[in-house]
């Protein structure tokens, strides 16, 4: 299939730019003499979907001079051993972000162990303060991979006022939090989960479209409104070991007057804009050690 490069949003270019900014910032930073950002990711358990993602992050880090901590600790540690990692990097003041790798083995407390991450040092943008601070809209540090759309949005110069915008998933990490971002910028959100009915035509209302439910090829090309902006969130490897987005991307792309590849889509703005969150976090936290 023949495909215009105009009508792709692409994040590995897209990307790029966060991460050439992050870069510059780091070497003003050291230029005037403060020490070198750092981010500290806690893996627990052997995942190798996270494993991938952590070093994805790990070398990320490496290319714009972000300093990168690393805490591997095996499936069996416990809540309390978990959290005496997280106060310990909540009390180093040389650690500007801290990112717990989700998901975390059933036995630990997801919304506890976010929760005990100073907000200031929430690079992943999930404790209840920075997710209130984003519904009120005054943000404090905003959840990667929705942020990451929104700089892909604006990358066309998207005026968003008055859009109507379908997202599918209603998780916290992506769905909601899109939502909000979408909701502060004046769109019409709609928001899809499990137990919506009538999807395809809900789907069809869409002047953009937002797709994170792990379903791989779920939306189909029929049922999207010619013109519409199409962003999938969505990374599945099939039996073939092919890797395909929610979205039947084949189908999509002649109806869509902009679509996102998997891969190379969003993924690469989701670490992006950890990098800058990291970036925002150091910023932060300078400003609050000054002021004490």
């Amino acid at each position: 299939m023949e495909q215009s490069p105009n009508k792709i949003l692409c994040g590995k270019t897209l990307s790029q730019q966060v991460l050439t900014d992050v870069t510059y910032q780091v070497a003003e930073f050291v230029n005037i003499g403060q020490r070198v950002p750092s981010l500290a990711v806690v893996l627990v358990g052997d995942n190798p979907a996270s494993q991938v993602y952590v070093r994805n992050k790990k070398n990320a880090c490496h290319k714009v001079g972000i300093n990168s901590l690393e805490f591997l600790l095996p499936d069996t540690t416990s809540q309390s051993e978990l959290l005496k990692i997280i106060n310990q990097l909540n009390n180093d003041v040389n650690v500007d972000g801290i990112l717990v790798q989700l998901p975390l083995p059933k036995h630990l407390d997801s919304k506890l162990i976010i929760d005990s991450i100073l907000p200031n040092k929430d690079v992943d943008g999930f404790h209840r303060y920075n997710m209130g601070s984003l519904a009120l809209k005054d943000p404090n540090i905003c959840p990667c991979t929705p942020h990451g759309v929104m700089y892909m949005l604006d990358s066309i110069k998207l005026d968003l006022a008055g859009k109507h915008v379908v997202i599918l998933g209603a998780s916290n990490i992506v769905g909601r939090p899109m939502a909000l971002e979408l909701i502060n910028r004046d769109a019409t959100v709609t928001i899809c989960n499990s137990k919506s009915k009538n999807v395809p035509e809900l789907v069809g209302l869409a002047d953009i479209l937002v797709v994170a439910i792990g379903n791989p090829n779920f939306v189909r090309g029929e049922w999207i409104k010619e013109g519409c902006v199409v962003i999938d969130v969505g990374i599945n490897r099939l039996e073939s070991g092919k890797l395909c987005g929610d979205i039947d991307y084949e189908s999509a792309y002649h109806r869509a007057s902009y679509i996102t590849p998997v891969p190379g889509g969003v993924g690469p703005m989701t670490i992006a804009m950890l990098l800058k969150n990291t970036i925002h976090c150091y910023q932060l936290n300078i400003k609050e050690k000054s002021t004490v």
